[in-house]
């Protein structure tokens, strides 16, 4: 049996080389796409949505993401009813990252589901991986937060501003710090 592709490894979380030419031609049709969703207006709301729609994975109704917005592959992005993202923000979504209908994302926030090899030998390869971040519902992710691949976050979750969040949180918790941990519940 042939060896995967760079392009299965991709799709299946195993290290890959984004140097693949279909992943390369994914990310420049996204690159397209962001170019003409940064060009356009932030309050020409319909332009929006519709490039949204073809940028994104899925699109909730009400979702209202704020340019400039970045991301790799746009595909891999799932933004549920009525969620903000706010100005300059950068999802890195080599894997999928999912936003909870009601979540609010500040200004400058960081979603990286991208990883890279610790070892510097490894790392020198270019390979690279997708960890998954799902973001529960009617949370509040605070500007110039940092969430890392992997991370989970439940239903009503609040990361403070500048928070860099590098492991999973339960339920109605208020996160701060770096590396973030609990400050406290939320009722």
């Amino acid at each position: 049996m042939p060896d995967a592709s760079d392009y299965d490894r991709f799709l299946s979380g195993d290290y890959f080389r984004p140097s693949d030419g279909r992943l390369r031609g994914l990310r420049g049709r996204c690159y397209e796409l962001l170019d003409r969703l940064n060009d356009t207006s932030n309050a020409d709301k319909g332009a929006r949505s519709d490039i949204l729609r073809e940028l994104l994975g899925s699109l909730g109704e009400g979702a209202n993401v704020k340019s400039p917005f970045q991301c790799d592959y746009g595909m891999n992005i799932h933004v549920g009813d009525g969620v903000f993202v706010g100005v300059g923000c950068v999802f890195l979504d080599v894997a999928p990252i999912e936003i909870g209908a009601g979540t609010l994302v500040g200004p400058q926030v960081g979603i990286y589901a991208v990883e890279h090899p610790l070892d510097a030998a490894r790392r020198a390869t270019g390979v690279e991986r997708g960890r998954g971040v799902r973001i529960g519902r009617n949370c509040w992710i605070g500007g110039h937060a940092t969430i890392n691949p992997g991370v989970t976050l439940g239903d009503g979750v609040v990361v403070a501003s500048g928070a860099v969040v590098t492991r999973s949180f339960p339920d109605n918790v208020l996160v701060a710090g770096v590396p973030a941990c609990v400050v406290r519940e939320l009722a």
